[in-house]
């Protein structure tokens, strides 16, 4: 299984307890249906790719505690914060028209709609209801809300997304950095 053909959808944060639960920070939409007692997982770890399965799982203040089998103690369950959850993009369940996953997005060129270079993609942030494009330029990191208003046409199949921004929004944060 190739890591980087992957999809995240949760951070360990930390251990939870003496039994080797942890909690996890979520990058997914569908924590519900990800997160179930029987459900697998995949980690990296030196190199290889590791298949966890969930032997139960808990929502406490809505991120999940999630034990797993072979994962017993506080310091097995330690040695597993900071890393990613993910699964197979097939897993991915079919998302509604005008909605995008953040793997789809990342890697994206921004372009203006008269043809002027943004930049790359490099992160999106957020949620559902309001997330942004973090993308890489040639004057630094601009912040850009995915908004249908001003994101006219994404195309993550051809890697390429159209922005019509605001007067000011592109400059925004190059100013902000230059204070």
């Amino acid at each position: 299984m190739n890591w980087s053909e992957l999809a995240v959808v949760g951070r360990i944060a930390r251990a939870h307890g003496i039994r080797g639960q942890v909690i996890v920070n979520l990058e997914t939409d569908f924590p519900e249906a990800r997160f179930q007692p029987g459900g697998e997982l995949f980690i990296e770890r030196h190199g290889v790719v590791e298949t966890l399965r969930l032997s139960s799982v808990r929502f406490q203040q809505g991120r999940p505690v999630i034990a797993i089998d072979g994962v017993d103690t506080m310091n097995a369950a330690e040695a597993l914060a900071g890393r990613e959850l993910r699964v197979p993009l097939e897993w991915l369940a079919p998302l509604p028209a005008g909605t995008f996953y953040r793997h789809d997005l990342i890697g994206c060129r921004v372009e203006t709609s008269s043809g002027e270079t943004v930049g790359m993609v490099e992160d999106v942030e957020g949620t559902v209801e309001g997330s942004r494009l973090v993308v890489r330029g040639e004057r630094g990191e601009i912040l850009i809300p995915l908004v249908a208003e001003i994101c006219t046409a994404v195309d993550p199949a051809g890697k390429r997304i159209v922005v019509a921004p605001p007067d000011g929004l592109l400059e925004l944060n190059v100013e902000r950095k230059g204070r």
